[in-house]
């Protein structure tokens, strides 16, 4: 019984056709990467103080040292940013005419809180959300939760996207899922408080990711397999990044976040016209019975290949072959079913996490590290280019277990080096920040290709979809990473870069998968390095070919072995 790609290997596998679909989904992914971080501008907090109202009756001096001076503990003196002193007490000592630091010990005056609230620099910023909504100081808790919520949003996409698409095509979903987080951007401008704001942010969320796995499904279901790798990578990935880099330009020439906002929104409506170029999945319609429908795609991609398709493209016997292939026989128990994929279950599950921690926790601290936000974000932008193709050239070239360990290893030991270098070399900080990020980034795109490959096909998708799910909770918590770094600017770089030197030793435990059959059976998957197991015993009574299988497996088992 043939496959469907059997079945429609007379396309051919690289013509007009495959070109279009691959960079126009792949285009489709370029408002994803400056909208999903966008939070790094919108959010950021200027500097701040507490605000001396105009009408206080104040004379220069007392004015001036209004408010305290802080000294933080490595020796950095400067303006309090949640207190300031009595303002009662300052308007008497004002009006007795005494002098500050000459009659009056300012130092032992009394403080208060912010009651008039604060004046911010503009210097970098005309306004963020922080500034619209006083996200300061003992509001503070309130910029990571933004950021939160946003995850949520996204996790909770992706966990609906594949039931949406399955239902109602991926095409629908695509192109729905972009109104949603173009259309929820937009609403996002008039948002009258900051809760109504991170509401319609969970929508652009829900929107962002959903749209990036339909576009992801939707591509890899028409490509075929020799350009699935290429367009998970250089395509949907690099597109990304594409976007990603756009994103600092955005914000360099735009410092209103409303107009930013609006900015980064609109380019979306752009994207209406590829409902006309960007057909429906044949492997989805074929599952729903709509055999027509999938044959006139198929035909129309022939004609634009300049090829012949043959009069019957599908047999009766292999509709009914592919439709049955569809439906669901296995459960998500089925992952901790047996000790060895209950094992790569649950280092699968950490690595994801903390994968996931280390890039949108780099990522979202680019405006706190030395030097200009703009240009250190452009860089960790720009950092994922290379990022991208080094780890498609170790996908193709390299074993799985040692490359994704090793970049793994070596981001993390460059992110706990940090703490190491003196003060005054910033750029080389900066520098090894960005190494960190190229770890990190390769390993987030060579993560989704391993897993795929070590889970049977009976629960592949269900796998890759747990252990995004975990990775989505990852980003969620990233935030509080970044937020550590008001209380010690070297804590998240520590407690980052030892979760990543942790997920490259989890990594050395799992099974290689490079040139080895993709599984079938929970029974044929690769084991998990150093536990000891029972073999089991579901295939000694099949046919010979089978046994021939095992004994493959057997020889490919000492070859992977410690």
């Amino acid at each position: 019984m043939r496959e469907y790609d059997d079945i429609v290997v007379f396309l051919g596998s690289w013509g007009p056709f495959q070109m279009a679909i691959f960079f126009l989904l792949s285009a489709s992914i370029i408002p994803n990467g400056f909208n999903g971080l966008a939070v790094v501008f919108l959010a950021d907090t200027p500097d701040h103080r507490c605000l001396i109202p105009e009408n206080a009756n104040l004379s220069e001096e007392w004015r001036n040292v209004s408010i305290p001076v802080e000294e933080t503990g490595n020796g950095i003196v400067h303006f309090s940013k949640c207190r300031r002193y009595k303002l009662t007490a300052l308007q008497n000592l004002s009006a007795w005419a005494l002098r500050p630091g000459v009659d009056v010990n300012v130092t032992q005056l009394e403080q208060e809180q912010c009651l008039d609230g604060w004046e911010y620099s503009t210097e970098q910023y005309i306004s963020t959300i922080v500034t619209q909504w006083d996200l300061v100081c003992e509001h503070k808790w309130k910029t990571p939760l933004t950021s939160s919520i946003y995850f949520f949003g996204v996790l909770t996409g992706s966990v609906i996207s594949g039931q949406l698409s399955d239902r109602f095509g991926r095409k629908i979903v695509l192109f729905g899922t972009m109104a949603v987080q173009t259309g929820f951007s937009l609403i996002q401008i008039f948002s009258p408080t900051w809760e109504i704001f991170c509401l319609l942010f969970f929508l652009v969320g829900l929107g962002q990711i959903s749209n990036y796995v339909a576009a992801f499904v939707l591509g890899s279901e028409i490509l075929g397999d020799s350009v699935r790798i290429k367009y998970s990578t250089l395509g949907v990935c690099l597109f990304y990044a594409f976007g990603y880099i756009a994103l600092p330009a955005f914000a360099y020439f735009i410092r209103d976040w409303k107009m930013l906002l609006l900015a980064i929104a609109l380019p979306g409506l752009l994207y209406v016209p590829l409902w006309w170029f960007v057909p429906e999945s044949p492997r989805w319609l074929l599952s729903q019975g709509r055999v027509q429908e999938a044959e006139t795609i198929i035909r129309k991609a022939a004609k634009q290949n300049g090829i012949t398709p043959p009069n019957v493209i599908f047999e009766q016997e292999e509709l009914e072959d592919i439709k049955d292939k569809t439906e669901q026989t296995h459960n998500i128990l089925d992952l901790v079913k047996t000790r060895n994929i209950r094992c790569i279950t649950i280092m699968s599950l950490l690595v994801w996490m903390i994968i996931t921690i280390g890039y949108f926790g780099l990522s979202l601290n680019t405006p706190n590290l030395h030097g200009d936000a703009y240009l250190n974000c452009f860089l960790s932008a720009v950092v994922e280019v290379p990022a991208y193709i080094a780890s498609w050239l170790l996908l193709q070239y390299c074993p799985r277990r040692f490359s994704l360990s090793g970049i793994l290893f070596l981001a993390g030991v460059v992110l706990l080096v940090i703490q190491l270098l003196p003060p005054d070399l910033n750029i080389l900080s900066i520098c090894m920040v960005m190494i960190g990020k190229f770890g990190v980034t390769a390993a987030f795109s060579m993560v989704y290709v391993y897993s795929s490959e070590l889970y049977p096909t009976v629960v592949r998708n269900m796998g890759v979809g747990v252990c995004s799910m975990a990775s989505r909770l990852g980003s969620i918590i990233s935030p509080y990473f970044v937020f550590l770094g008001q209380y010690d600017e070297y804590l998240p770089y520590i407690l980052m870069g030892s979760l990543t030197v942790l997920s490259g030793i989890l990594t050395i435990f799992l099974p290689e998968s490079f040139g080895i059959p993709l599984p079938d059976t929970i029974d044929q998957m690769q084991m998990v390095k150093g536990v000891k197991y029972k073999p089991s015993n579901t295939g000694k009574q099949k046919h010979k070919g089978r046994q021939e299988d095992e004994d493959e497996d057997e020889m490919v088992l000492k070859k992977t072995a410690f």
